[in-house]
């Protein structure tokens, strides 16, 4: 039997559709494709192992962010279950649009015991932490220069959005004790938001939570270092960390598979204002999406070889 979807959902995968399309148009229009090939080609495949490597260790200590945060919601998730299922959560999510349907699964087949709910609270509260930690290294990143000289200038038209994305920054903590202060104590909302705190910033777990937090977000941004450097452009390591955490969050937005084509288009948007074509922007970024794709080879590989994971993970003493 079939059900008509909600206008709503149409009208935003239509709208996801056409700002996608004008991402691909505008790429095409300003970017010199011959010479992005050229770049491509000549890549030192010894950067781009050390992309790999950071990319691989960053996805190990997202899986550990996982389990800590399931354990502080009464789930203990094997630490062999728990990479298994993050690799496999990544190929999937680099496969299907919106970048979540890797992590619904994994939410599913953890709910072994300790049922849907807090299995899937375990999975968005670690995104979000990872987000979180992310959101801290662009702020740092987009501070830098109007801090200290790193050699960038912001362009005008990029200061407004630049002072959006600090305020809102800022804001994040205190609008989250707001609203819990605000709200009933038995309401839903109050509720997350101190479920939220409690596996992400309770008594035992905060300072190993914003480490690994921090951890994964510099990673990826030193892994997009890389595949610049692989390609033979020579950013400082400053500029890198101005640049690349806003490059990077252009792959948040839920309008692409696994950030391809929004994350080029920040980048051949970014490289110019440090004095690189948008070729190498957009070649840097391919390189660093080729890095990726080889790190999650291994879910590819598991969900070929078992397709149907039975669930896992039991109840913890919480």
């Amino acid at each position: 039997m079939f059900y008509a979807r909600p206008p709503s959902i149409w009208l935003w995968r239509c709208l996801k559709l056409a700002g996608f399309a004008v991402v691909v148009w505008l790429l095409w229009a300003s970017v010199d494709w011959a010479e992005a090939w050229a770049l491509l080609r000549q890549a030192d495949p010894a950067w781009l192992a050390l992309a790999v490597g950071a990319l691989t260790l960053q996805t190990l200590l997202s899986t550990q962010r996982w389990r800590v945060t399931a354990g502080q919601l009464g789930l203990s998730i094997p630490r062999a279950d728990a990479v298994r299922e993050y690799y496999l959560a990544q190929a999937v999510n680099q496969s299907l649009p919106g970048g979540v349907a890797g992590d619904a699964g994994r939410a599913v087949r953890a709910r072994a015991q300790a049922g849907l709910a807090i299995s899937a609270q375990a999975v968005i509260y670690e995104r979000l932490a990872g987000q979180l930690g992310l959101i801290c290294v662009l702020a740092v990143g987009l501070a830098l220069p109007l801090l200290a000289p790193v050699g960038i200038t912001w362009p005008e038209w990029l200061m407004g959005p630049i002072a959006l994305i600090l305020a809102v920054a800022a804001a994040l903590p205190v609008l989250a004790i707001a609203i819990q202060r605000l709200c009933a104590p038995q309401g839903r909302l109050h509720r997350v938001i101190a479920d939220f705190g409690h596996a992400v910033f309770g008594h035992g777990v905060r300072v190993q939570q914003i480490g690994l937090s921090l951890a994964t977000a510099v990673l990826n941004v030193a892994a997009f270092g890389f595949c610049a450097y692989a390609i033979g452009v020579d950013l400082p390591a400053l500029v890198v960390a101005s640049i690349v955490p806003l490059i990077l969050f252009a792959m948040v937005l839920p309008m692409s598979i696994g950030g391809w084509g929004l994350r080029e288009g920040a980048a051949a948007l970014l490289f110019p204002v440090v004095g690189f074509s948008a070729s190498a922007g957009l070649a840097a970024s391919v390189a660093f999406g080729v890095a990726f794709l080889l790190t999650i080879l291994p879910g590819v590989i598991l969900s070929w070889a078992a397709p149907r994971i039975p669930a896992f993970g039991r109840r913890s003493a919480r």
